[in-house]
């Protein structure tokens, strides 16, 4: 029984890897079912009994993207004792990993507009969000951060860090760019300083 969950979870695996990779390559439209079943050699019913079809294969995509960015958000954070730092580093981290290549398609673009901007924002909110939220919270208990609502601030940097995010994403920003994103970002850290 156990190698049964073994091989099933191998094989899951398996299919994500290679409908990550397309759909970073092809985007969601363009990433052909079909082809990620034939490049996992398995058969379309084989696929069906672990997804229902092409969108929850990408909302399962999607979900390891955004846990790995918020494990890197973790990381980064996590290399310093310092809670502005932490939470700089956090927010540069956040938005690093967004647009690397291989999640900046399937998190930022194909994301909001396949599985809707409520459910996009709603797993944004169980990664990445809540660890600023909690961060934020931990500095506000403190005495570190401005009393403020902590919903409202973890919105708003939230959404200043996936809208700047996006910009970088376009590929259409000067080489400048990422140091002046980077440079922002700390700005408009200083602004919430007990």
């Amino acid at each position: 029984m156990k190698r049964n969950k073994e091989e099933t979870n191998e094989t899951i695996q398996r299919l994500l890897d290679i409908a990550r990779t397309h759909f970073t390559v092809h985007g969601y439209a363009g990433a052909a079912l079909e082809s990620i079943v034939q490049e996992a050699n398995l058969t379309r019913g084989a696929v069906y009994h672990h997804f229902r079809n092409k969108k929850e294969l990408f909302r399962s995509v999607l979900e390891v993207v955004q846990q790995e960015v918020a494990s890197r958000v973790e990381q980064e954070a996590s290399t310093s004792e310092d809670v502005w730092q932490q939470l700089e580093l956090g927010c540069r981290a956040f938005v690093l990993a967004s647009v690397e290549d291989r999640n900046k398609r399937i998190m930022l673009i194909d994301g909001p507009s396949v599985l809707g901007a409520e459910e996009w924002r709603t797993m944004d909110a169980n990664h990445s969000m809540r660890l600023l939220r909690g961060q934020f919270e931990i500095m506000q208990q403190g005495g570190f951060v401005k009393h403020a609502s902590l919903d409202a601030l973890t919105h708003f940097v939230s959404g200043a860090l996936n809208e700047i995010a996006l910009w970088l994403a376009n590929g259409t920003v000067d080489e400048n760019a990422l140091e002046d994103t980077m440079h922002v970002i700390s700005l408009g850290l200083e602004g919430f300083k007990a």
